[in-house]
């Protein structure tokens, strides 16, 4: 069976635009506050894109995601996201009609590309605190609602963490009890390819 990425998209999309408001409130509290936007326009822009091109390979459409992406949400975390989708883009190269099975080993990729692009590690109060935990589960046992509950784990445990990057690393043991506004679009990723 075929992978839908058009409906997958429309469902990220949907879910990131109903979640805008919270996720601005989210950045608001130790960041700039504009996750919710650049979020929203990103995933617009990206949602938009597949549903108007028919692209065979879908290397290139991943090359193509993440460079829409990229172009509609410059920020720190459109930067990160668009590293990801490149990963993915690198291991889906040639393929013109991937399993569901490739399609998650790509995800696996995209995490190791990012991963070597980034100085983030687990634990960091990052969105790599419910992405990374996500992918390994969805990778071990190719159960997508495994996945989603491993990256909503992840996302409630940034709570108990104190931030190690960005902005909000200046506020120190401040960031403690708030959740990663990364790690809850990560989240909310993964609850949308569950759906």
């Amino acid at each position: 069976m075929s992978v839908d990425i058009k409906e997958i998209f429309k469902k990220i999309y949907g879910n990131i635009h109903t979640n805008k408001e919270y996720l601005i409130k989210l950045d608001q509290e130790f960041g700039d506050g504009d996750l919710g936007l650049t979020m929203d326009e990103g995933f617009n822009a990206v949602c938009d894109y597949v549903q108007k091109n028919e692209i065979a390979d879908k290397g290139i459409l991943f090359k193509d995601i993440s460079s829409s992406f990229n172009e509609a949400a410059p920020s720190s975390l459109g930067t990160i996201i668009s590293m990801f989708f490149m990963g993915m883009a690198r291991e889906l190269k040639g393929k013109t009609d991937p399993t569901k099975e490739e399609y998650i080993y790509s995800l696996q990729k995209g995490l190791e590309y990012l991963k070597s692009k980034i100085d983030t590690k687990l634990g960091d109060k990052t969105i790599l605190d419910s992405l990374e935990p996500a992918i390994v589960e969805f990778n071990k046992t190719k159960d997508k609602i495994k996945a989603y509950e491993s990256a909503k784990e992840g996302m409630e445990e940034t709570k108990n963490m104190i931030s190690n990057q960005g902005r909000a690393k200046y506020h120190g043991e401040k960031t403690l009890g708030h959740i990663d506004g990364g790690a809850y679009v990560s989240y909310l990723v993964f609850k949308s390819i569950s759906e």
